[in-house]
């Protein structure tokens, strides 16, 4: 007698709470989609990756940084369980069992109550697929839904189509992507594809994360943020990890959050890629320099108004020695001045642009999480912005931007 299917239900969270125990790669993929279903998300676990620690500083999900307990499935409608130990899985199962509630576990599906489904947005269209406990088949029928609903167009899935995952036949190679500045549909459709044949995905901390959530189970997620040392022995281990999964003939998503050459040391994992014989394709991403003001609806030019404008980094201090800006020649340009990573260090940025010139009064924006649920918009002057922002408690990632634009469509009083 074959086993009776699943039974198919929406789950409505909004507000109720959903336990995850574990804080490895595969909570980090399926927390950000319980995040969008607006869940009261309750972690347990001793560690987390740094992708999940952002979660908890952003005040999106409550820690618990220690091992499961039964009693913190009390009040929970779901659990799920992100843990390789089965021994300590099956306790959480036999917890959740013990109270009705649902258990999803990542480490043996035969033993869950429920299962997560292979997932596809597409605006307000969202698509499950359970493949019978096959979780390949879920996600093969999963991407030729998507393409379906991508391309608008196009006969109803075939079973050519739905049979078997993308697979290999090139060799090894990597791609570096740009997913785009936070709203998991801004990554480009090529992006995306390659994203669907990745056997191997190095993702920074900034990717949107309901991207991670649609990876194949056996994709392996390398958590580029986690990597010890300083930043450029991190980078280091970062070419090597792309170089030696390429070598080994797996195919290599390198995914950035915003424009793999926009301040994303995209050209140093070329280099190193090229260097090591490594075939390399760079799909373009939406730079959070552009994309993030126009969805705060400040255009970085417009007519009459800015004719040019400059992208700049202000991670490094202006008075510092390692600082390569001439914020002094910015100072004395018209047009619109963007300036990404450079929170911490605005109030000298805004000081010196004002000692060289540019007025006190230029209007100025700061967009925080920028075309993402969690987007912030403060406007201000120069002369105020870095205490605003002080005040509002802006944290990054955040762009800022000076000049006329920030009024050019939404003019409004200062906040």
């Amino acid at each position: 007698m074959s086993e009776p299917s699943p039974y198919p239900l929406g789950l409505r969270l909004a507000g109720r709470r959903v336990v995850v125990v574990g804080g490895g790669a595969v909570a980090t993929r399926r927390v950000p989609a319980l995040l969008d279903a607006g869940a009261d998300v309750l972690l347990v676990s001793p560690e987390l990756t740094p992708a999940l620690r952002a979660h908890v500083d952003a005040g999106r999900l409550r820690w618990e940084p220690r091992r499961f307990a039964a009693d913190d499935l009390d009040g929970a409608w779901l659990v799920q369980v992100a843990v390789d130990d089965r021994a300590a899985a099956a306790a959480v199962s036999a917890a959740a069992a013990q109270r009705r509630i649902f258990c999803v576990r990542a480490d043996d599906r035969a033993a869950a109550s429920a299962w997560t489904p292979a997932v596809t947005r597409h605006g307000p269209v969202t698509v499950a697929v359970l493949g019978g406990g096959d979780p390949h088949r879920a996600m093969a029928v999963r991407d030729a839904v998507r393409a379906l609903l991508s391309a608008r167009r196009g006969p109803l899935l075939t079973p050519s189509v739905a049979e078997g995952a993308p697979v290999n036949t090139s060799g090894g190679r990597v791609a570096l992507v740009g997913a785009g500045p936070g709203d998991p549909e801004l990554i480009t459709v090529k992006g995306w594809r390659l994203l669907t044949e990745a056997e191997v995905v190095v993702a920074d901390r900034l990717v949107p994360g309901l991207l991670l959530d649609e990876l194949r189970p056996d994709v392996e997620l390398v958590d580029a943020s986690k990597i010890p040392y300083g930043p450029s022995r991190a980078q280091e281990e970062i070419n090597r990890i792309l170089v030696e999964r390429a070598r080994a003939g797996r195919v290599v998503v390198r995914l950035k959050g915003g424009d793999p050459y926009v301040f994303g040391r995209g050209g140093e994992e070329l280099l190193a890629c090229a260097e090591a014989g490594v075939p390399v394709t760079v799909v373009p991403g939406v730079t959070s320099a552009v994309a993030v003001p126009g969805a705060a609806g400040v255009p970085v030019t417009h007519r009459s108004v800015a004719h040019e404008f400059t992208v700049v980094s202000g991670h490094v201090a202006p008075d510092a020695p390692a600082s390569l800006v001439r914020w002094e020649s910015l100072a004395g340009l018209r047009g619109t001045l963007v300036i990404l990573m450079g929170l911490k260090n605005l109030a000298a940025i805004a000081a010196t642009l004002i000692a060289h010139g540019k007025p006190p009064h230029t209007p100025a924006a700061v967009i925080q999480e920028g075309t993402t649920a969690a987007q912030r918009t403060l406007r201000a002057t120069l002369a105020t912005v870095a205490a605003d922002v002080e005040s509002a408690a802006l944290r990054p990632p955040a762009i800022v931007v000076i000049g006329d634009v920030v009024d050019a469509l939404h003019p409004a009083p200062l906040v």
